[in-house]
């Protein structure tokens, strides 16, 4: 199976859009190699910005470009782009509902060696949290590209979450990507896995290899936190009456929360929620730190088999 990292589907989108769009400028906390925005900066050398070690600075540029008509992207570790700014994003920003697009990379623990320091677990529960922010997850390389693309349709601030570690390839290029609208990749009558991010392929092999056993799973991929599909959501609560997600994330104010807040309100059913339970994360491999904190295929399965004992 192909394999791409979402960052670097975002560097090569970014020069797509600039070629298409006179109006986009692109800045960076002096990351750019490491955020992929370096390519951007190469084609376009006069639309790129390297604002420094100065997050909170950045965004302040970023609305001033987006209050006089540029669609800004602004990029930087995930860590720094929610956690750092996030004043200067909450009232500089979402506040006056400015068109700029924060695409924030290394995002969860797959950063890896680099520690909890620089682990963002927090960032889909602050981003969510802000009155006008759109929110996506983008599960793979492909639609990391046409999230992009979709997000400078979208007139207002977002926040795009994108990985280190190449995933595998689960849509084609010409996919149908619709921000707010959740995709069913697989259909099951037993349960339904609600992923985003990276953990999509791995309920896609959760449920390929149980239904070897006679258990047969939906897989959604909700790439879109803010705003939440929640018909989905209802409709698999529905149809299958438990619930589980996965998320590269806390289960605090993250995927899980947002599932649970939907289901608690419209159709209850059991939800188990994967991901950091209340902790930081720590120096690690990338999946040596998926396996300690449960984020694996295998963890899916076994909870999967706890969840349908509970309906």
């Amino acid at each position: 199976m192909d394999k791409q990292a979402t960052r670097d589907a975002y560097g090569k989108a970014l020069v797509e859009l600039g070629k298409m769009h006179q109006d986009v400028v692109v800045l960076d906390a002096d990351l750019s190699k490491s955020t992929k925005t370096a390519d951007f900066a190469k084609a376009f050398p006069q639309r790129f910005i390297n604002a420094g070690i100065a997050e909170q600075n950045m965004m302040g540029m970023a609305a001033g470009l987006a209050a006089s008509g540029k669609v800004v992207f602004a990029s930087s570790f995930a860590m720094f782009a929610s956690g750092r700014a996030f004043e200067i994003v909450r009232n500089s920003l979402a506040y006056p509902r400015l068109n700029v697009k924060i695409c924030a990379t290394h995002a969860g623990i797959t950063v890896g060696e680099d520690g909890g320091s620089h682990q963002s677990v927090e960032d889909i529960a602050l981003m969510r949290s802000l009155p006008n922010m759109t929110v996506e997850v983008p599960a793979d390389g492909s639609s990391a590209r046409l999230a992009l693309h979709a997000l400078y349709d979208r007139p207002g601030p977002a926040y795009l979450r994108l990985g280190r570690p190449s995933v595998p390839t689960i849509y084609s290029a010409d996919m149908d990507y619709q921000i707010g609208r959740a995709i069913e990749l697989r259909s099951g009558k037993d349960a339904t896995l609600i992923g985003c991010g990276i953990m999509v392929s791995r309920c896609l092999e959760a449920a390929e290899q149980l239904s070897r056993q006679g258990i047969e799973l939906s897989v959604v991929d909700m790439h879109t936190i803010k705003p939440l599909d929640e018909e989905m959501i209802v409709r698999k609560a529905r149809e299958t009456g438990a619930i589980l997600t996965a998320e590269e994330h806390s289960i605090i104010g993250g995927l899980g929360s947002a599932v649970c807040e939907t289901v608690c309100a419209h159709y209850p059913v059991p939800v188990c929620r994967m991901g950091l339970n209340d902790v930081f994360g720590q120096s690690g491999s990338p999946e040596e730190l998926m396996q300690y904190y449960g984020l694996t295929t295998v963890k899916i399965m076994e909870n999967v088999q706890l969840l349908l004992k509970t309906r």
